[in-house]
């Protein structure tokens, strides 16, 4: 069974960055891709980034496109998320998935998630 960890969540000031770590362990880590998601207060969980494990390319949201970056190290089993320009409607709980077969933007799709790490962006 994969576990998957997230860190590196914290508060920062408008403008600010963060980096954000996504760490599996257990068994075998060879998903397809791995996913970022966030969920604000009060709001539904929404696609942030992903990439596709092997290769590393990658996918964003209109919301990630030019201020957040995913990346990964297969030696370390971790995904990071770069972010930076951060804004007040980036405060959220952010959390990372596996998915098997596909990279998408679909919750559904992704079948392994962590627990979240909460980033609160202050003005």
């Amino acid at each position: 069974q994969v576990q998957l960890v997230e860190s590196g969540g914290g508060s920062v000031q408008v403008g600010g960055s963060l980096r954000l770590s996504c760490t599996a362990s257990g068994t075998a880590f060879t998903p397809f891709a791995v996913g970022w998601f966030r969920r604000a207060p009060g709001q539904h969980r929404e696609f942030v980034a992903a990439l596709t494990w092997s290769t590393g390319l990658t996918y964003y949201a209109d919301l990630a496109l030019g201020r957040f970056t995913v990346s990964r190290d297969i030696d370390k089993n971790t995904v990071y998320l770069q972010m930076s320009s951060l804004k007040p409607d980036d405060t959220g709980v952010y959390y990372c998935a596996a998915a098997p077969q596909t990279m998408t933007d679909y919750i559904g799709d992704y079948d392994h998630w962590g627990q979240g790490t909460q980033v609160t962006v202050s003005s």
